[in-house]
């Protein structure tokens, strides 16, 4: 592979500045290799970086440890990235956790930990690297959604509730700062094989009976998916250079056939209900309004 500077950016930037968040394993892991691998000056980051150490061998890479809820070590991360390479071009949220329980399950510091990292941690990181995007009038942040992010699931209800939260948050986001140069774009995959249901997601301690056929049975299902999934990591990342590299990177990127064909479906339900409904929603204003 060689490099290519990313469309949107400008062209005198031969080697983009990426930082990666939670590259440790699946998604963060491989983005990171093929980015080193196309010649990008890659801030891999890891709670545990002797477990990313190796990826420095594919290219020029700065490994930093970084727990997207410590605030101290995201403001050392990003001053540390600048002082290396000069400024970050592009931002990627990888980081997050998953958790399985039905929403009468779960644990309320599981959720809150679960919050603090796949949506506040998030936000820190964005706060952090925008004031130097905004300053050059460039960048792209990067984001990772779910499909869950557009319809929820048994078992994942609160899982759900932090995607969503990241697809609403970048919707706004994305309104104020993309006439400053700066792109957004979300990640919504399917099924991977990223070990994120054997490994990354937890699940309640107690487990309802009631709930057994529902939030219990696609918990057990997707636990038995882990490893077997359709998706393919390798290609998945490609698609995002793919993407990030477009003139115009997309809002919203869906990978896989099940993201892509579970997120129409999803969309031809809400205009069917939206229109069997239209006459009173339409009748909630003042007359004439």
């Amino acid at each position: 592979m060689t490099a290519t500077t990313p469309s949107h950016l400008p062209a005198a930037l031969e080697k983009p500045v990426w930082l990666i968040t939670g590259c440790s394993t699946g998604f963060g892991r491989e983005l990171a290799q093929q980015a080193l691998q196309l010649g990008y000056r890659t801030v891999v980051t890891a709670r545990k970086p002797d477990q990313i150490k190796d990826l420095a061998a594919f290219g020029e890479a700065l490994v930093l440890p970084l727990d997207v809820t410590i605030q101290s070590q995201i403001d050392a991360a990003i001053k540390a990235a600048e002082a290396k390479f000069g400024r970050i071009d592009v931002l990627v949220n990888n980081a997050g956790i998953g958790y399985f329980a039905a929403v009468e399950e779960s644990e309320d510091d599981q959720v809150r930990l679960m919050f603090d990292i796949n949506v506040f941690g998030l936000g820190r990181m964005i706060r952090g690297v925008l004031p130097g995007m905004r300053q050059r009038r460039h960048g792209c942040i990067i984001k990772f959604s779910s499909l869950a992010g557009r319809r929820s699931f048994p078992s994942l209800g609160y899982y759900s509730a932090t995607k969503f939260a990241v697809e609403g948050l970048s919707e706004a986001l994305r309104q104020e700062v993309e006439p400053l140069g700066i792109q957004v774009m979300v990640v919504e995959p399917s099924g991977f094989r990223t070990d994120w249901a054997g490994r990354s997601a937890n699940e309640s301690a107690v487990q309802i009976a009631d709930y057994a056929t529902t939030a219990g049975a696609a918990r057990q299902e997707m636990r038995a998916q882990s490893g077997h999934q359709p998706g393919d990591p390798v290609r998945a990342v490609r698609a995002i250079l793919q993407a990030a590299n477009a003139p115009q990177p997309p809002h919203h990127l869906l990978l896989g056939n099940a993201a892509f064909e579970g997120a129409t479906a999803e969309l031809a339900t809400l205009q069917k209900e939206f229109s069997t409904w239209e006459t009173i929603s339409r009748g909630a204003d003042f007359p004439g309004k």
